[in-house]
């Protein structure tokens, strides 16, 4: 069941009940917008510098101002999550799940953004609802489905866009699978990443992950595993990846913001490697326990 979230639009906090954003807006009827997701740890945003800035990033690439620089974004969380009662930046309360939306803004029905002039900022804050721990100790079944990636000269994957479609109906398809996951391929048929999650295989020791090039989200999770392989001396590539590929993978996993890195033990019902979480995901889920101390560590 999902838990009551608090919701913060341009300056009105209210209940998730009573938050309005105009029909007008370019979000709203074109998805002229961008979005961050994380959450906290202790009270504390996670990375939340790295999303704050790929957000600007995801702006500038659809032309979209940010008037506001980051002290102003942390305020607002604080504002949020406060109001929510979750307790920013103090450890002891429930974690939260904190989303950033900015989109173009309310304007006439046309394409052209000078018809916009202020952007609206949606900021919403929710307990965080971890995954059951089975999802860690068991691991899970993704599906591969027949959604492609949208190609990156239709679409920059780089953008993290607030127009979900495609990504909403590949999760379709795995749900109806009994998937916990989507992975889509790209338009030259080679794997990209998850619905909602970036994708990573373990063969032979090595950690092998799709590149940018085709066609993914430089996720932040995805980034920081990256780092801890290099940190923990575990091989690593970034390359083109195929179904065969994960297949016949010894471990294979995904990260996301919220669910962290999740063991994937089988593709399709069929088992990958052991059919059990494997000792690289292990050692990459443990160095991943000690980026969140050192990055949210416990204050009084």
């Amino acid at each position: 069941m999902a838990m009551a979230a608090t919701v913060y639009v341009n300056g009105q906090i209210s209940s998730e009940r009573d938050a309005v954003v105009s029909v007008f807006d370019h979000g709203f009827l074109y998805g002229e917008g961008v979005y961050e997701v994380c959450r906290t740890y202790h009270g504390q945003p996670f990375l939340l510098d790295r999303h704050l800035t790929r957000l600007r990033a995801s702006a500038g690439l659809i032309a979209l101002p940010v008037p506001y620089d980051d002290t102003i974004f942390l305020d607002r969380i604080a504002e949020t999550m406060s109001a929510a009662g979750l307790l920013p930046w103090k450890p002891g309360g429930q974690d939260a799940y904190i989303r950033v939306l900015l989109t173009r803004g309310v304007g006439e029905l046309t394409y052209d953004p000078a018809a916009c002039k202020t952007p609206t900022l949606v900021i919403i804050a929710r307990p965080h609802v971890a995954p059951p721990a089975r999802v860690y100790e068991e691991g899970v079944n993704v599906a591969i489905v027949p959604i492609q990636r949208n190609a990156p000269e239709a679409l920059n994957p780089l953008i993290k866009s607030n127009n979900l479609l495609n990504n909403a109906l590949a999760m379709q398809r795995a749900l109806a699978q009994s998937g916990f996951e989507a992975v889509m391929r790209n338009h030259l048929g080679e794997l990209a990443e998850c619905s909602q999650s970036n994708l990573f295989v373990v063969r032979d020791g090595q950690v092998l992950t799709p590149p940018l090039r085709a066609g993914l989200l430089a996720g932040i999770t995805r980034q920081l595993a990256l780092e801890m392989c290099r940190k923990e001396r575990i091989p690593f590539e970034e390359r083109s990846l195929h179904d065969e590929e994960l297949f016949g993978a010894d471990e294979a996993f995904l990260t996301s913001s919220t669910r962290e890195i999740v063991p994937i033990v089988r593709v399709d019902g069929r088992e990958i490697g052991t059919g059990r979480p494997g000792a690289v995901v292990a050692r990459l889920r443990q160095a991943f326990l000690a980026a969140i101390a050192r990055h949210c560590p416990v204050t009084t």
